[in-house]
């Protein structure tokens, strides 16, 4: 079978990077091997690491915008067979690191599986993604829902009163309650018309939920 290049994309918390983790499981599950990449720039956690939000994680190859990922696949491959490259935070490659990937699924003919961000704060495709959406054989959206219960495509940064931030550089690790997702509605209406999005307090949140358990118990 010949391979190809995946990309999936979507807002944030669509569950992308725990999809990632659940398909190197899989792919080791059955004995076979899949070499992981993460931007170095993430550094969240720590370099080399794939973490989710809901607590899986897993070692992986930390590069920078200037390292060529096809050569560093076939140094893997004198090691050991490698049967699948997954990346995290694709939408940070590079265009030539995207081209990089292509060159693994054409030449090497493995498969390439991207999970990313299509757009940034500022509803601009991110470079990574611009080529990974222009170049996939196979493009997948995973979906989010918008706190209007629209489905979220979009993603604002937010200040603490809940005001889109409308200027800043693109890349801005850690932080995630800064970020929103939106639907295209939505995004219209915050970014470019100035309306705030109330944020939940996860204090606020928690309080909440034991209300409701409370009452249900009540009506039991």
């Amino acid at each position: 079978m010949m391979a190809k290049l995946y990309f999936n994309y979507s807002a944030m918390n669509a569950g992308k990077t725990t999809i990632l983790l659940q398909s190197a499981h899989n792919y080791r599950e059955r004995g076979m091997t899949p070499l992981l990449f993460t931007p170095a720039l993430d550094d969240r956690h720590k370099a080399g690491v794939i973490k989710s939000r809901i607590g899986l994680e897993a070692a992986a190859v930390a590069f920078n915008r200037d390292d060529d990922l096809f050569d560093c696949v076939q140094q893997h491959l004198e090691k050991e067979n490698i049967h699948c490259v997954l990346v995290d935070e694709a939408q940070f490659l590079s265009r030539d690191q995207v081209y990089q990937l292509t060159e693994v699924v054409d030449r090497l003919n493995i498969p390439v599986l991207c999970f990313g961000l299509r757009t940034d704060f500022q509803g601009e495709l991110f470079e990574g993604s611009r080529y990974l959406l222009a170049w996939s054989d196979q493009l997948d959206e995973l979906k989010t829902i918008c706190h209007t219960g629209k489905k979220a495509t979009m993603v604002v940064r937010v200040d603490d009163n809940g005001y889109a931030l409308r200027e800043g550089a693109q890349v801005e690790i850690g932080g995630n309650e800064r970020y929103i997702s939106v639907s295209r509605r939505e995004f219209k209406e915050v970014f470019f018309g100035g309306k705030p999005i109330r944020l939940i307090d996860p204090l606020e949140k928690q309080l909440a939920e034991r209300e409701k358990d409370s009452q249900k118990q009540l009506l039991e």
